[in-house]
């Protein structure tokens, strides 16, 4: 197979007559892989058609380069495609978001009538030369063009291009920033190509309007300038991406995002309407992190939400959802603007159980503050990267919001992309992790209920100092330790849920729905025994101490177990477990992933202990003697 070739001017000569054969993609440079480059990885995007090909120079430190591979075609078979695309371009509408699949079917179909149609003129092209052009007419016609490869790439997370002549950039979730093999050549090429970006999001660019924020079909987020407006080098056009699913909160467990008992402290608060401010820099996971939280929304709750970009995805039929409108006039007239600060004004007018604004960073805040004070639950996420900055950023203008209603947040949590100590088990030495959780006590105090630790990749948590559960507990009429084992048996579940795979964020939602009607029967369901938390409660448990007890107690009871219990084996199992890890591994985590009785992994730990085979520490040993 031909992969990777430039793609350049062709003559087709048949029957003493020259025909010079268009050249569909003239203004943009495809580089080939260099003879002298090592092939670090492959993967396919399309089988046959289209693939990835990471590759570095041999002799260099390994730099990689992207390289977006295409299946090549013959002269005849670029006539044949613009041939098809000038037909179905005159017949055909083009598709509108949220409609794409159905268009493509459609161009796919009128295309196969038109080839049998007109059967003699493609007779001589066999099905491999059809899969070849009906792969070129969707990607140029429905898709996005030479950029297609990218885009259909689940492992990219962002596209820029910054100007003419320069490669196109990547975010990939392997190799970070790299530079792809395509090129933009020619200046009107580049600015057609924003402008078709323009016309898929449905809105406009030009010289009069040079700026461009958009979402095109796929959810993805578009941010373009055109021409030398703005920019000296010419148009260009940074595309964010977004999964089609978007994730759910057991996804974000299961890659060590958060704990499932940070996520379970969520649960609770969002159950009561708790106000959660997200902060961290661009691209940090703040929308995925909301848009996961969401899911915590009981399903009786109206939720509303206001966004610039259509970015989140609730779980709910109770839902209203706005979007902020651009202006249509011209200089200092904002005809036709609609603002998330008219945008949230409006929401109130809706009586919403819980209001979500995509981001604040303007005037909208107050008016957030404003809904939150009245008794409406409040999410969102903001810029900063520390909860002084947060705090500062909300007291400042344009936001302006008074130091007294800066207690009306119940918590702000810090997510942030990190280096890690040691690989992920994907093998990344890269993640997203949710660094703090912070409860605001008062202005300029706070309280930090849970923290990354980046040597071990684990999390602390101490619900002990809790305002927020405090004043929970009293309007339920509850014990603080009540709410911290309902914390407990919630973490239990979504641990639950990780292991069984439970990823679909409906398939989520509808165990979350299902608690809140009969807890105890879905617990039941996942093998939880509420005997054993309940047994503990009713024994005046310490918070503090007893917290990592109350995890190993509820996490380790009906977990699956060894038919028969076999010490050598669970103390295998053991050994097994901490050398996957590699380090320090914690105490209560050993119960949760050892399928055995809890007797059995004391005495298996006892014994490798004995023998000197792991080093346990002390407040560990405490819990064992007990």
């Amino acid at each position: 197979m031909n992969w990777g070739k430039n793609i350049t001017l062709a003559i087709w000569k048949k029957k003493d007559k020259t025909k010079e054969v268009p050249n569909p993609w003239k203004g943009i440079e495809i580089r080939p892989i260099p003879e002298n480059y090592k092939v670090l990885e492959r993967y396919p995007i399309r089988e046959g058609v289209a693939e990835v090909v990471i590759a570095s120079h041999s002799s260099r430190t390994i730099e990689p380069e992207y390289f977006a591979t295409e299946v090549q075609l013959s002269p005849e078979e670029i006539l044949l495609l613009e041939k098809l695309k000038d037909i179905l371009s005159k017949e055909l509408e083009p598709p509108r978001i949220g409609e794409e699949e159905e268009a493509r079917k459609i161009l796919l179909n009128t295309a196969e009538k038109l080839i049998k149609k007109y059967g003699k003129t493609f007779r001589k092209f066999d099905e491999k030369s059809k899969e070849k052009i009906f792969y070129y007419l969707d990607r140029d016609m429905t898709g996005f063009g030479p950029l297609n490869v990218l885009m259909e790439d689940y492992k990219i997370e962002d596209i820029s291009c910054d100007g003419l002549n320069v490669p196109v950039y990547v975010w990939h979730r392997d190799y970070e920033s790299i530079p792809t093999n395509i090129v933009f050549t020619d200046r009107e090429v580049l600015d057609d190509f924003i402008i078709q970006l323009a016309h898929k999001s449905e809105k406009h660019v030009s010289s009069a309007f040079p700026i461009l924020d958009a979402m095109i079909y796929g959810k993805h987020r578009l941010a373009a300038t055109f021409r030398e407006e703005i920019s000296p080098r010419g148009s260009t056009f940074t595309i964010r991406k977004f999964r089609e699913k978007p994730f759910a909160i057991t996804e974000l467990i299961a890659s060590n995002v958060l704990s499932p008992e940070m996520a379970a402290y969520f649960w609770v608060l969002i159950e009561h309407k708790a106000n959660i401010l997200v902060a961290g820099a661009t691209g940090s996971g703040k929308t995925t992190s909301l848009n996961a939280l969401s899911c915590f929304i009981k399903p009786r709750m109206k939720i509303v939400t206001c966004e610039e970009t259509a970015e989140l995805n609730i779980p709910s039929d109770n839902w209203v959802r706005f979007m902020t409108r651009e202006s249509y006039g011209l200089g200092s007239y904002k005809i036709g603007e609609i603002t998330l600060y008219d945008l949230v004004k409006t929401s109130l007018r809706y009586r919403p159980d819980y209001l979500i604004v995509g981001e604040v960073r303007g005037e909208e805040a107050f008016v957030l503050f404003q809904a939150i004070a009245t008794g409406h639950g409040g999410l969102s996420t903001i810029h900063a990267e520390s909860i002084e900055s947060v705090v500062k950023r909300l007291v400042s203008p344009p936001m302006n919001i008074p130091p007294s209603h800066i207690p009306l947040l119940d918590a702000v949590a810090l997510i942030e992309r990190v280096n890690l100590a040691r690989p992920s088990s994907e093998g990344k030495t890269y993640g997203r992790r949710m660094r703090y959780i912070w409860e605001v006590e008062d202005y300029n105090k706070y309280l930090t209920i849970a923290e990354w630790d980046p040597l071990t990749d684990s999390f602390k948590v101490d619900f002990s100092n809790s305002s927020v559960l405090d004043m929970i507990a009293i309007r339920l009429a509850k014990t603080k330790e009540e709410i911290i084992s309902e914390i407990v048996r919630r973490a239990a579940l979504l641990r639950m849920l990780v292991r069984n795979k439970v990823f679909e964020v409906g398939d989520v939602a509808k165990e979350i729905y299902s608690y809140y009607m009969e807890p105890e029967q879905v617990l039941r369901k996942y093998g939880i025994g509420l005997e054993v938390i309940q047994m503990l409660v009713s024994e005046g448990m310490g918070i503090q101490r007893n917290v990592e007890k109350l995890f190993i107690e509820a996490e380790s009871f009906g977990m699956e177990r060894l038919e028969e219990v076999d010490e050598d084996r669970v103390a295998e199992i053991i050994l097994n477990t901490l050398r996957a890890q590699k380090g320090y591994y914690p105490f209560w985590k050993i119960f949760v992933e050892t399928p055995a009785p809890k007797k059995a992994v004391f005495k298996a730990l006892k014994k490798l202990k004995e023998s000197g085979a792991i080093e346990v520490y002390e407040s560990a040993i405490r819990l064992m003697e007990q």
